[in-house]
């Protein structure tokens, strides 16, 4: 993923003046088929190089624009854009082998025939750093931010590469709309405890739409299970889920 800002200076000078920090960039060999997509179907729906990113521009029309920030395998991006065909999303991922999941959602080829369907048409996808693209997106455009377990790096000397930190929530808050929503999920302690901590500086622009306890323990509808929180869950993990309205 990406991090960056460390959260006891403040928001840098300038949010879009922020490091590329993230792990690993590829894992094991892909498969033929997983190959084939990365090679075929990703420079057809992969986000433009430069210039500004809008829904004309990569969809053809004006809708409600979507970001997922480290889609991971791409069951969440891919669940969101089925449910919602008349809006656009877009993913940014620098994990190779998670790019060429979702591309098989998107492609809607999931190798067993009960769960064929047809491919998803609005999805856009970046093989790389999120904020490089968040950056290229005017103001105030997204409807919805994604940011779903990312990587909670830990140990303190980590903090700065962390992306709930006040750089990136500077970025996040200047895309959206008023009124769009910001949605996060982990289930690591520490790394709870401190995007608390940092969203609750943040207050001024974000509401946190939460009245009780439920609200953040219990996943909300339209919220799919990704395979990161399967695998927490099964470990015995909780995990908490928290949504955040860019207030006007």
């Amino acid at each position: 993923m990406t991090t960056t800002a460390t959260p006891d200076r403040g928001p840098p000078k300038d949010p879009t003046t922020l490091n590329r920090l993230y792990g690993r960039s590829r894992g094991k060999p892909l498969r033929p088929f997983q190959q084939a997509l990365v090679d075929q179907l990703l420079p057809q729906i992969a986000v433009p190089g430069e210039g500004p990113i809008t829904a004309e521009r990569l969809f053809g029309h004006d809708c409600p624009l979507h970001f997922e920030v480290g889609f991971g395998g791409g069951e969440h991006l891919a669940h969101r854009a089925d449910l919602l065909p008349d809006h656009g999303f877009i993913g940014a991922e620098p994990f190779l082998n998670g790019v060429a999941q979702a591309l098989a959602h998107v492609d809607g080829d999931s190798g067993r025939p009960e769960t064929q369907r047809a491919p998803l048409r609005n999805v856009r996808i970046h093989h790389g750093d999120a904020l490089d693209v968040l950056r290229r997106i005017p103001d105030g455009s997204l409807s919805l931010l994604y940011l779903l377990h990312p990587d909670p790096w830990p140990k303190a000397r980590h903090i700065k590469r962390r992306m709930m930190n006040d750089g990136p929530l500077e970025l996040f808050a200047a895309k959206l709309k008023p009124g769009g929503e910001f949605r996060f999920g982990t289930d690591h302690p520490v790394y709870l405890r401190h995007a608390l901590m940092i969203m609750a500086r943040h207050h001024a622009r974000f509401e946190w739409l939460a009245q009780a306890p439920r609200d953040f323990q219990v996943r909300p509808g339209g919220w799919p299970e990704t395979r990161y929180e399967a695998k927490a869950r099964a470990q015995g993990h909780e995990v908490w889920y928290f949504r955040y309205r860019r207030r006007g």
